[in-house]
């Protein structure tokens, strides 16, 4: 370990060193695992090919315990006035408005019958959805999050999931974000104080253990 890296551990121990147990009810939540992050020309390209075949190495896991599996989008009408002070913040988002193909589902990762999709307009897979709603609904107490961006809406979500009472599960390798810098903060950060980080190893253990 670094002698910063030390020095931080060292800093946070005893205050931010709490531990979330895994519940006895997941699902998955597949954050906003669309095109606009994975085509180069696209100007939200953020290079995380490894972070998608990981989660699609966990959706298969997931679906092979039978457990609900909920796929996050982005949508926005014609012009964002829908999207708010987010839209305005982020010009980019404008890839998102409807009928984009930016917007869709890879083929490798596409909901299937039976599966969850939210449509979002915000960073946070919950805010003015009805994912919390729905989670309650299915019986749910974990959520295992992938998807990107770390430092966005990944945060934002497992951040969400911890203040409506489910416990977040981040996996890091599934995860990903057009840098490593805050890809790797956001990692420490949330599983600090808000979240368990786990690699994608422990996850299909955690799942397979189901």
């Amino acid at each position: 370990m670094a002698k910063d890296e030390a020095d931080l551990a060292a800093n946070y121990a005893g205050a931010f060193d709490g531990r979330l147990p895994f519940g006895r009810r997941p699902a998955l939540l597949l954050v906003d695992l669309v095109e606009a992050y994975l085509q180069p020309g696209s100007p939200l390209y953020a290079g995380i090919e490894d972070a998608v075949a990981s989660a699609v190495r966990v959706t298969a896991a997931a679906r092979a315990a039978g457990l609900p599996i909920v796929f996050t989008n982005v949508e926005y009408q014609p012009g964002g006035a829908d999207g708010g002070v987010f839209y305005r913040k982020v010009p980019a988002l404008k890839v998102f408005e409807k009928g984009s193909p930016l917007g869709a589902f890879p083929a490798a990762l596409a909901p299937q019958d039976g599966d969850v999709v939210i449509t979002k307009r915000y960073a946070s897979a919950f805010f003015a959805t009805h994912l919390a709603s729905t989670l309650t609904a299915l019986g749910v107490d974990t959520v295992l999050v992938c998807g990107t961006s770390t430092s966005g809406c990944i945060r934002a979500t497992a951040l969400d999931a911890c203040q409506h009472g489910f416990v977040p599960f981040v996996v890091r390798d599934a995860c990903g974000d057009r840098h490593e810098g805050p890809h790797e903060a956001n990692l420490f950060d949330l599983q600090a104080k808000y979240a368990e980080v786990v690699g994608e190893a422990e996850a299909v253990a955690l799942l397979s253990a189901i």
